[in-house]
């Protein structure tokens, strides 16, 4: 019998175990079993089968294929790939798993460009060094939609696919550099602003009173003026449009180039033939012009793309910063010689030394010395932190007064502030359910406006009377002009960046917009204990003596002990004996670590213990009747106890405790506030679990709990139609995070839940799970007014514009109107988007 395991590419859901389950048993000898969330089969036959073989059976069952995990094909040398394009992905993975087989196809949901699997597959298996890869595309620009992938482009011409303004990766330099799109942008609207002004004076002013020239010299005026703006200021946006009709990709551009096409030209064949014109176009014997409405609309659009790219620069600008936090070198110490080399020659497994007022060049652990750390830089907290031997450092953080000396263990893209990095950036590359939509109505909303412009125009050449060419020309042009879908385009995009980097600067660390936005729609939280809601570093809460007033005596003792052990108990000792003040340790000898019970060493010739009940009894020691009251009090309120024994006696004890974090309270009434039900899982013991459920209100909690059981506890509620959410910080807690409709990280725990979850709270704080739901139903709103403020524009302005009203009210609009009202749609929706930033995130009794 043969059996073999195979990686399935292509599957997303029960449906498709179903079909490449069906497809492969029907192979001779075959039968095989698929495991969806592996993604993987095992094949069993009674012959060697081929992966060519298989993947003949598997072309039945549709987009499914068949890969050897130990040597997949993006990673064969390119002789070797059966076809090195022959997989493509979704960029954006909106169908999960899913592949297809067919070189230059499109995503079905987004529209995006597939990309060829290997492409997926080298990222994962050699990820390219962070810095490396932003100075290799320095300068260069890309498409904040990613229609293209990431696609990156040389110049600033826009998206060939949406016509969107693209976006210039920064390159770190300061000075030197070409401009970049925010200044060019400025100067042209600056340009478009002066020159506007004038045409609308003439124009408008001429509605009031009458200018001391005539009709024609004010049309070559106005002309004159808007010469500028239409050929220096907005050209880029009609190449855009034009660019928009020879791709065949319809979008916001696409109207404005026909709208201001129609509008320049009818006016210019109204200045230089006005005898075409029918009388009733005249007014006070003055032909019509829209050269303002040209210049209004340019204008306008360049002043949102100004916006837009002003957003965009403070998301660039906040990313250059956290690039900038890693040093470029280091202090290497090798064979006791210390020796300055870049930080991309660091290796782990290396020791680095690192001196006063210097940034910690990668994550590590010191192994010797003690220093302050300011973390502020990643966790928000001014307040810089104590560390010692044993404790963790992060790359980019800066060092107080001490010296130390550390253990490089994680470089490049494994480092927490290349994982922040590169977070933000996954974060405005998703796109959120509602931004799918809004994408599809765009797409639809665009040839559709088009097709009621060119209907309006048929229909008033029909029935529009004497001046029926006029009208029916007039009113196309205001209906491309009025139904400009850049609100639309704007709506949630804008809202979305705003949200996440606002989340950003409030330790909330966001992967995709989708999380944020279920955020708003979460019934159940289910939350660890330790680390999530207690601090996670235990806490000496009593020092008990037999004697009176030797409790000093106690703690010297075990601190003289535990200065030789790395047990998370024996660093709360020491900040015990620290905080004490006068306490000085004692020489132990004959140390001994004694796994799951305590310690052992002879101080000043005289054996002393330090441990548990198990450790008493193992060196037969008793518990004096004054000693077992007090601890049977201690551990009812969910204690951990060490007994210190001094020559076979017990002398007292101190108990630990794990710390309520101070928000965890505010957080867990803020979330029942709103109808979210908290439950407790955890792996401590029932009295433990008790007291803190007590202690926070916590109606439902489970004690003695594996990772099996709080995924499984996720898995029970889905199937009852519950939106959950996950919040923890350990290994332990990853399965569950990973199943949870929103997978919440606390950005202090373990690397594997940080990379599982979608949310990452920096700070470690179970408040940020109410901050992240206060911004969730925030942007929720945001988006909600952005799309009524694109569409109710356009709902009211297009039958306007097309005439609709006429026959009863003898209404019609003007172009330039058209124009101020879609403009004015832009730009409602780009200052309700800012309006995140000034959004408090602090739960209150209000909120």
């Amino acid at each position: 019998m043969h059996i073999s395991r195979y990686k399935v590419l292509g599957m997303s859901c029960s449906g498709c175990v179903g079909k490449v389950t069906e497809a492969l048993n029907q192979g001779e000898g075959i039968s095989v079993e698929v495991d969806l969330e592996a993604q993987s089969a095992v094949i069993s036959s009674v012959r060697e089968v081929s992966l060519d073989e298989l993947n003949a059976l598997l072309e039945r069952a549709g987009h499914y294929r068949l890969e050897d995990p130990n040597r997949p094909s993006s990673f064969l040398p390119p002789q070797e790939r059966v076809s090195p394009s022959s997989v493509y992905y979704c960029p954006m993975e909106c169908e999960g798993e899913k592949v297809y087989f067919r070189q230059g196809e499109r995503c079905k949901v987004c529209g995006m460009y597939l990309v060829p699997i290997e492409e997926k597959g080298e990222a994962v298996l050699e990820p390219p060094p962070l810095v490396m890869d932003e100075k290799a595309h320095a300068g260069r620009y890309y498409c904040p939609m990613f229609c293209e992938g990431d696609r990156t482009y040389e110049s600033n011409v826009g998206c060939p696919v949406c016509g969107m303004d693209l976006v210039r990766i920064p390159s770190g330099e300061a000075a030197g550099e070409e401009e970049d799109t925010l200044v060019v942008l400025g100067r042209k609207l600056w340009w478009a602003l002066g020159f506007t002004l004038p045409v609308f004076i003439l124009s408008m002013g001429g509605m009031h009173f009458h200018w001391p020239f005539s009709s024609s010299v004010q049309g070559f005026l106005e002309l004159v003026f808007t010469l500028p703006v239409i050929f220096y200021s907005g050209w880029f946006l009609l190449v855009r449009g034009w660019r928009s009709f020879k791709t065949g990709h319809l979008n916001m551009f696409s109207l404005i180039t026909l709208g201001v096409a129609a509008a320049f030209s009818f006016s210019l064949v109204a200045l230089f033939f006005p005898g075409v014109l029918p009388l009733a176009m005249f007014q006070h014997g003055k032909a019509p012009f829209y050269f303002e409405a040209v210049a209004v609309i340019l204008t306008l659009v360049i002043l949102g793309q100004w916006m837009e790219a002003r957003a965009h620069r403070k998301t660039g600008q906040a990313i250059e910063e956290l690039l900038r936090l890693s040093p470029d070198e280091a202090n290497v110490v090798c064979d006791g010689q210390e020796k300055r080399v870049p930080v991309a020659q660091v290796r782990i497994g290396d020791f680095l030394r690192v001196k006063p007022g210097e940034k910690i060049p990668v994550d590590g652990r010191i192994t010797e010395g003690y220093s302050t750390v300011d973390e502020s830089m990643i966790t928000g907290e001014s307040i810089p932190l104590e560390r010692q031997q044993g404790d963790a450092v992060v790359g980019g953080t800066l060092n107080g007064n001490g010296t130390f000396l550390m253990e490089a263990q994680k470089i490049g893209n494994d480092m927490l502030l290349a994982k922040i990095v590169e977070m933000v950036r996954q974060a405005g590359r998703s796109k959120a359910p509602m931004q799918k939509l809004a994408d599809r109505v765009a797409g639809i909303f665009v040839p559709v406006v088009i097709g009621v412009a060119v209907l309006t125009f048929i229909l008033w050449l029909v029935f529009g009377g004497e001046n029926r060419m006029v009208l029916a020309l007039v009113n196309a042009v205001a209906v491309l002009i009025v139904a400009c879908p850049c609100a639309l385009g704007l709506a949630t995009p804008m809202s979305l960046m705003v949200g996440i980097g606002k989340g950003a600067r409030n330790g909330i660390l966001i992967k995709n917009a989708e999380a944020l936005e279920k955020m708003n729609k979460i019934e159940v939280l289910i939350t660890d204990k330790t680390g999530t809601l207690t601090q996670g570093r235990p806490k000496v809460d009593e020092v008990f003596a037999l004697r009176q007033g030797g409790e000093d005596s106690i703690l010297r003792l075990a601190a003289s002990l535990n200065r030789h052990s790395g047990h998370p108990l024996s660093g709360a000792v020491l900040a015990a004996c620290r905080a004490s003040g006068g306490v000085t340790e004692i020489k132990v000898e004959n140390f001994e670590n004694l796994s799951g019970k305590g310690l052992r060493g002879e101080i000043e010739g005289v054996e002393v213990l330090f441990g548990n009940r198990a450790l008493l009894e193992d060196y037969g020691v008793a518990i004096p009747t004054e000693v077992k009251q007090g601890a049977e009090r201690a551990l009812a309120a969910a204690k951990t106890l060490s007994y210190l024994v001094k020559e076979r006696r017990v002398l007292g004890y101190i108990a630990f405790s794990d710390p309520l974090k101070a928000e965890a309270a505010e957080a867990v009434d803020f979330l029942q506030r709103r109808g979210v039900e908290v439950i407790m899982m955890t792996g401590d013991g029932e009295s433990a679990a008790r007291a803190v459920a007590q202690a926070l209100g916590i109606g439902m909690f489970q004690a003695q709990s594996l990772p099996q059981d709080k995924r499984e506890k996720v898995k029970e509620l889905q199937r009852r139609g519950v939106v959950v959410a996950m919040a923890g910080d350990g290994i332990n807690d990853a399965p569950a995070l990973a199943q949870a409709d929103v997978g919440i990280a606390m950005g202090t725990g373990s690397d594997i839940a940080i990379e599982t979850a979608e949310i990452t709270l920096l700070k470690g704080d179970i408040l940020g799970v109410a901050k992240a739901r206060l911004l969730s139903e925030k942007l929720q709103a945001n988006i909600r007014q952005n799309l009524f403020f694109a569409f109710v524009y356009n709902s009211v302005g297009v039958p306007v514009a097309a005439g609709l009203l006429y026959p009863v009210f003898g209404v019609l609009l003007s172009p330039m109107i058209a124009a101020a009202a879609m403009s004015f749609s832009s730009v409602s929706v780009l200052f309700n988007a800012l309006r995140l930033n000034s959004v408090r995130l602090e739960p209150s009794e209000r909120s």
